[in-house]
């Protein structure tokens, strides 16, 4: 492919004022002169803003086949897209999006060949399409449906009610609600909100006091009775649910994103609370990850890494809890077991092989292992339903092969496509693969490859390399019609499984976390090693992307390799390491970073945060940031201020830019308008900058 020799594209930044803030850190003054940016209220910081954004469209609207590819992407994802069904009672619910809405609209119907309904248009609630709703879930006698509504991509949500039958909301409105689901119990149900926020700090406060409550339909949110809460630990999170048959509400406590405790509250099946609330706990420690899958009696079923960091599934007598007294059910394997469901009298066990999907059919005692045969190898959920369900609807997908919706025949095993999307392009043009790799200290690593058929290695590919590496999060093979334009112009879509993850275990995730976090970014880069030397790509057309700690993971890796990238997509990202726990759900991330203020963390958080170590008078990459006004998760303030720095460090003639979206947050909800329009000038940015010739319109 010849390149094709783009002229420099000129830009003008904004004089971004510093100052002489500093912090000293046991010994150590660091300077933090974009401290002010912190501030997303001052009219300073908004003028700012304005100014930014004008550089970075000013630059974006002289590309010339930006427009060719926003149209491009609208062909492309204007297709009727559904989420499988979802039985309540005697109907189903489910959401489609018949192409360009900006939201999926949720419908129900009364059996599998009733009338269809609107149950809630998103749209219709926002003309600008920037209201997401959640289900929550239905009362056990299934005349309720709790739901969520979140607005403009904020975490923050409120949660109703409403009448199934009549399609009616009821009069319940709870505020100030965050990483909250609906447990019902009798004629109400368990959540967790936060404290109302101070005025002014609603998307940048520090979030405190997590706490469980229980609202009672027709009752006003401040009659709620408080479930749980603890005082002494603030910062902690506090979520659970209702077992299927209303029998216990299960309760986890979690410190930060890792280990969590277990606790349970039986109920005593009248619709009443107890009078007194004590929840038992039954993994006080929160050193692990113990779920309860399922609840029969005295016995629970739990999914737990403990003495098995690929995780097994145990029974336990709450009667003789104890270690010694488990009953393993499903043990330990040398693969994943990634989390076990229920539905239809049997266990669902899925296993993570290689990054990909398998599942399995058990009975409780564990016996009768039976593999559920999928299309492929690739990625698929949905395996749970009540225990009356004969069937269970779920998806399966891969790079190239769309989310595909079955439904499965719970007692015979088989499966029937139910929804298959029809699309514009044609999938068999391209081909998907895993290789292995080796990382700076020996590990093998595992990456995916996506490309069209007959790609030719001569190092001349641009190429997009995507990572995450934290969290226990595992990336598993998934479609996006948005990595068409890359495709469909010649280009090579890499994702690598960076230690930190969650796809090869626990150990697998605690090799990229706190003092090993330099592990990640030495995974990455070696991936962007590999793909040079295997001939899929070459430095001048090597892009890396990453949303939030994968923005982090960008922003380490051009810092410390600045040279061996053209473009960089830092997203969302926690890119100020030192005071990332200062804001909203931040201290949360303490056991995943660690943090600045302990004495041992700050050299390590020192050594690698992207904002600290970038340095004056070196050419990075091409960089186009990209945050959001109301991400109340990543505060913007980490990307505005090493946007500024970055901008004040370039010392070669590729452009640094921030892109910042106006009402969105974090990237749950995003109206499918605004998805065009961004993911258009990430392509634009990159191809402009790898030199790539767009062929729009060869489409194929």
């Amino acid at each position: 492919m010849a390149d094709a020799n783009y002229p420099a594209i000129p830009v003008t930044y904004p004089d971004t004022r510093t100052d002489d803030t500093q912090d000293d850190y046991f010994g150590t003054t660091v300077a933090d002169e974009y401290r002010w940016l912190e501030d997303d209220n001052s009219a300073e910081t908004k003028a700012w803003v304005q100014e930014e954004n004008a550089s970075t469209f000013g630059y974006l609207e002289q590309i010339p086949f930006r427009k060719d590819i926003e149209e491009r992407l609208t062909e492309l994802i204007n297709y009727p897209r559904l989420s499988s069904p979802r039985k309540v009672g005697d109907y189903y619910f489910y959401s489609r999006n018949d192409g360009l809405q900006n939201q999926a609209v949720i419908y129900y119907k009364e059996g599998m060949d009733g009338e269809e309904r609107v149950f809630i248009d998103p749209n219709a609630l926002n003309a600008d399409g920037t209201t997401s709703i959640n289900l929550l879930g239905a009362d056990k006698d299934n005349r309720y449906m709790a739901y969520s509504r979140s607005e403009a991509g904020s975490d923050w949500s409120k949660i109703f009610v409403r009448d199934i039958a009549t399609n009616k909301d009821l009069d319940d409105t709870l505020e100030w609600i965050k990483f909250s689901g609906a447990g019902w119990y009798g004629d109400g149900f368990f959540y967790s909100r936060y404290p109302a926020p101070a005025e002014g700090d609603v998307l940048k406060g520090n979030n405190m006091n997590h706490s469980v409550y229980y609202h009672k339909l027709g009752d006003s949110q401040d009659a709620d009775r408080l479930v749980y809460g603890n005082p002494d630990e603030p910062t902690w999170y506090h979520y659970g649910g209702t077992t299927e048959g209303e029998d216990y509400f299960i309760l986890y406590a979690a410190p930060g994103t890792d280990g969590f405790a277990t606790y349970y509250l039986p109920l005593p099946g009248d619709g009443r609370l107890p009078a007194q609330i004590d929840p038992i706990a039954l993994f006080p420690d929160t050193k692990n990850k113990s779920s309860i899958v399922h609840a029969e009696g005295r016995d629970f079923w739990v999914h737990t890494d403990i003495n098995a960091p690929n995780y097994r599934l145990v029974k336990i007598d709450l009667d003789e809890p104890k270690k010694s007294s488990w009953t393993e059910i499903i043990p330990e394997a040398e693969s994943l077991l990634q989390g076990v469901n229920t539905g239809g009298g049997f266990l669902f066990a899925n296993y993570l092989e290689q990054a990909t999907d398998r599942y399995y059919r058990l009975s409780y005692d564990g016996e009768n292992k039976t593999a559920i045969d999928l299309p492929g190898v690739g990625s698929a959920g949905g395996f749970g339903g009540k225990e009356e369900d004969d069937k269970l609807f779920y998806v399966y997908t891969s790079f190239i092969y769309p989310p595909t919706i079955f439904e499965y025949d719970i007692q015979a095993n088989t499966s029937t496509p139910f929804f298959q999307p029809e699309l514009k392009f044609n999938p068999e043009d391209y081909e998907e693969k895993q290789v292995t790799y080796t990382s700076k200290d020996g590990t093998e690593v595992t990456m995916f490859l996506v490309h069209k058929k007959g790609l030719q290695l001569d190092g001349n590919n641009p190429a997009y390399l995507y990572g995450y590496g934290g969290f226990n999060i595992s990336l598993s093979p998934s479609f996006s019609i948005m990595r068409l334009p890359l495709l469909e112009n010649g280009g090579v879509f890499a994702m690598a499984n960076l230690r930190g993850g969650g796809e090869y275990g626990e150990e697998w995730h605690q090799a990229g976390m706190l003092g090993k976090k330099q592990n990640v970014f030495d995974d990455f880069i070696a991936a962007g090693e590999y793909l040079i030397e295997e001939g899929y790509t070459k430095k001048d057309k090597l892009a890396i992307a990453g949303g939030s700690n994968g923005g982090l993971l960008v922003g380490a890796a051009m810092t410390q390799r600045p040279d061996m990238f053209a473009v960089a997509f830092p997203a969302v990202g926690v890119m100020d390491m030192l005071r990332y726990h200062k804001f909203t759900v931040g201290k949360g991330w303490i056991p995943e970073y660690g943090s600045s203020e302990d004495s041992s963390m700050f050299p390590i958080l020192h050594a690698y945060s992207p904002l600290h170590n970038l340095k004056e008078g070196t050419a990075y990459p091409a960089t186009m940031v990209t945050t959001a006004d109301h991400d109340d998760r990543v505060v913007p303030a980490h990307s505005f201020k090493y946007a500024a720095k970055l901008q004040a460090s370039q010392a070669g003639d590729k452009p640094v830019l921030i892109r910042i979206a106006t009402d969105a947050g974090h990237g749950a909800g995003k109206p499918i308008s605004k998805t065009i329009e961004e993911q258009a000038d990430m392509w634009s940015f990159f191809f402009y900058n790898t030199d790539t010739p767009v062929r729009y319109g060869v489409k194929g």
